[in-house]
């Protein structure tokens, strides 16, 4: 009896993990603290970078399994099932939950601003320059083609659109790119405006626009009809991104589909975003996580966004030249699509100069024309890279 029970304790021993932890094992549990640290007390992107920081955690657990694959054949003699997050995984590898996420943000998004000044898409445009850049520069640094194109796409500052690519193209490097994107589009508020502040002059600053012109329910219902089939034809691999997208702003533009709307954007989005986050998170495992070329992604996707707000706020400098001074400069910082967010930071940072200024909805246009160019960015690279 004691020898029976002798054994069970010392297999009971023998099943915990810490007799097996190893170091990269306990530094990815520290990385995933420091996440949910930033997400809790310092609210930095809570509704994603808790559940990946979460998902970091679990998948670093010594022995739990939780994204073992499955082994064997399915109904046949020692058959093994893959662990939970191995099935949700599946989700992000076969492309469902970005276009799912779209669909809940065109329906919390209003494309007024940009109806109302179509210029604004040029200023959207000119924003994705950081990912061409520092795709260019990856290409230099060693990275192949598919590598440089899931690192460049950081600089869109757009988390679904990243996942979704870098899961296509590069998915060894979904953990730190997913991780890298989200934490900037967190730190927008701190990133943004010395750059903004470093290349305009306080008078540019200072500068009140017009009011937008009112924009009818018809131009909005046809709106994201005519963008899924323009940009489906043109680019054929950034309709699951975008026809989403449209989609989702269908539904609450049409006026007859409020209940679908609702639901795109509250509850499906809700669950797709736990799914999405907790999975993405489990692929940052020390093996991949732990490597030099990290810091290097990290780096880059640092460059990708500056370089993507920077342009922004050059073309909105020429456009503030060409117009005899009617375009503030500082709207074209958000051009890269961390929506609302980015709005914010040009309203914020014009405020300071001038309380006066209201450039929020002046804003919104660049920055809603970002989400669509930087999945529009993805779609092309998609199509060179994708086979």
């Amino acid at each position: 009896m004691l020898e029976a029970l002798g054994l069970g304790l010392q297999g009971f021993l023998e099943s915990m993990g810490f007799g097996v932890i190893t170091i990269g094992q306990i530094i990815m549990l520290l990385v995933s603290f420091v996440l949910l640290y930033l997400a809790i007390v310092k609210q930095f992107e809570p509704l994603l970078l808790l559940p990946i920081g979460f998902g970091m955690l679990l998948a670093n657990l010594p022995l739990a399994g939780l994204m073992a694959e499955p082994e064997g054949v399915f109904g046949q003699p020692g058959f093994q099932a893959g662990g939970l997050l191995y099935y949700l995984y599946m989700g992000v590898k076969l492309g469902i939950y970005p276009p799912l996420i779209f669909m809940g943000v065109g329906a919390m998004t209003d494309f007024g601003p940009l109806i109302a000044n179509p210029r604004s898409i040029l200023l959207g445009a000119a924003a994705q320059f950081g990912i061409f850049a520092v795709f260019i520069g990856a290409i230099l640094l060693g990275f192949s083609g598919p590598e440089a194109s899931s690192i460049g796409i950081i600089g869109g500052a757009d988390g679904p659109t990243a996942i979704y690519l870098t899961s296509k193209l590069a998915p060894h490097l979904l953990g730190p790119i997913a991780v890298a994107a989200y934490s900037y589009m967190a730190l927008v508020p701190i990133i943004q405006p010395p750059i903004m502040r470093a290349l305009t002059t306080k008078e540019e600053r200072m500068t009140v626009m017009d009011q937008l012109r009112p924009v009818s329910k018809t131009e909005k219902v046809i709106f994201p009809i005519l963008v899924t089939v323009l940009v489906s034809l043109i680019l054929p691999s950034a309709a699951p991104l975008v026809g989403m997208l449209m989609l989702g702003n269908l539904l609450k533009e049409s006026g007859v589909t409020e209940r679908l709307a609702k639901t795109a954007e509250n509850e499906l989005m809700n669950i797709v975003t736990i799914f999405l986050g907790v999975t993405v998170g489990a692929t940052a495992n020390a093996e991949t996580f732990l490597r030099p070329q990290t810091l290097m992604i990290i780096a880059l996707g640092l460059a990708a966004f500056s370089f993507g707000t920077a342009a922004g706020v050059v073309l909105g400098k020429i456009m503030y030249k060409t117009s005899g001074g009617k375009v503030n400069p500082l709207i074209g910082s958000a051009g890269v699509s961390a929506v609302p967010m980015a709005a914010r930071v040009s309203q914020v940072v014009g405020q300071k100069e001038n309380p006066a200024n209201f450039l929020l909805m002046h804003a919104m246009g660049p920055n809603v024309a970002g989400v669509i160019g930087s999945a529009v960015a993805a779609g092309l690279l998609l199509s060179i890279f994708g086979g």
